[in-house]
């Protein structure tokens, strides 16, 4: 009898099986899109031409020059002035982020050059805690700022941050002064400062240094503004435009003053700073 018994064949052993992580969804057009597609695209989605979020080290490589990047500041860390504890606590959580990040803190700061020029760079990476601005991001942003007026270099950051750091409270809050004084003062000393936002630009950061470049770019897209776009919603009881706090409203509306592909950017930094500045800083 054996042999008229049906073996059933189950469905998962039909199904092709796709390596994980061969594709990827596009947070825009909603696309299926081939990952190494979109990583010799810099990160950028081929068909509608979104811009992925990208790390700090990975933002690093498509700006400056190879192998002039010098680090500044690599050993600061947070301590935990509030003794502060969500879900985690703070010194916890931290420490996850460093893990997962290969970053200190939220923010790379060092010396390298765009196109031959020297500059001091600061690039705050998203998938640190939200590239949220506590102690340890306001001292590394003042350093550098004060770096570029020792040096007579040029301060490029590029900024993508949700805001201030929730878990250093009010020292976290005293950076946007902090930062803005800095960036006060290269003003004064005649230093051009350049300043590039990223998705997303967001609370404190872009209350601060963050809005208060010389020039102002962003990339296509990118969300930025101060409280989200629910939270003005629902204090003024009405409906935004389309389209509110990205970049090519900010552009319109007088915000910002260039809005640039990431394949374009090195560039056209590069371009402005020969624009503005009065000596080559060439070695």
């Amino acid at each position: 009898m054996a042999w008229f018994k049906k073996v059933r064949i189950r469905k998962e052993d039909k199904r092709v099986k796709i390596p994980e992580g061969l594709w990827v969804k596009c947070g825009n057009c909603k696309e299926i899109v081939y990952r190494k597609e979109v990583l010799r695209n810099l990160q950028v989605c081929p068909k509608c031409n979104y811009h992925f979020r990208i790390s700090a080290r990975e933002r690093l490589r498509l700006l400056v020059d190879q192998n002039t990047f010098q680090e500044l500041d690599a050993d600061l860390v947070s301590s935990d002035p509030l003794r502060f504890r969500d879900s985690l606590p703070y010194l916890d959580r931290l420490k996850k982020s460093r893990e997962s990040s290969g970053l200190s803190d939220a923010v790379l700061t060092g010396e390298a050059k765009i196109k031959g020029i020297g500059v001091i760079i600061g690039i705050l990476d998203f998938s640190f805690m939200g590239g949220s601005m506590g102690s340890v991001v306001g001292e590394k942003v003042t350093r550098a700022a004060e770096t570029a007026i020792a040096r007579r270099y040029p301060l490029v950051i590029v900024s993508a941050s949700g805001g201030a750091r929730m878990q250093e409270g009010m020292f976290s809050l005293m950076q946007m002064a902090k930062t803005s004084a800095a960036v006060g003062r290269l003003k004064q000393e005649g230093i051009p400062y350049i300043s590039i936002l990223s998705d997303p630009t967001f609370g404190g950061v872009s209350a601060s240094f963050a809005m208060l470049g010389d020039i102002i770019i962003a990339e296509p897209r990118s969300l930025i503004g101060f409280a989200g776009p629910r939270v003005i919603e629902q204090t003024i009881k009405q409906q935004l435009p389309d389209d509110f706090q990205r970049a090519e409203f900010l552009l319109e509306h007088g915000l910002i003053d260039m809005v640039v592909d990431r394949k374009h950017l090195k560039e056209t930094v590069a371009r402005i700073l020969r624009l503005l500045l009065t000596e080559p800083y060439r070695e």
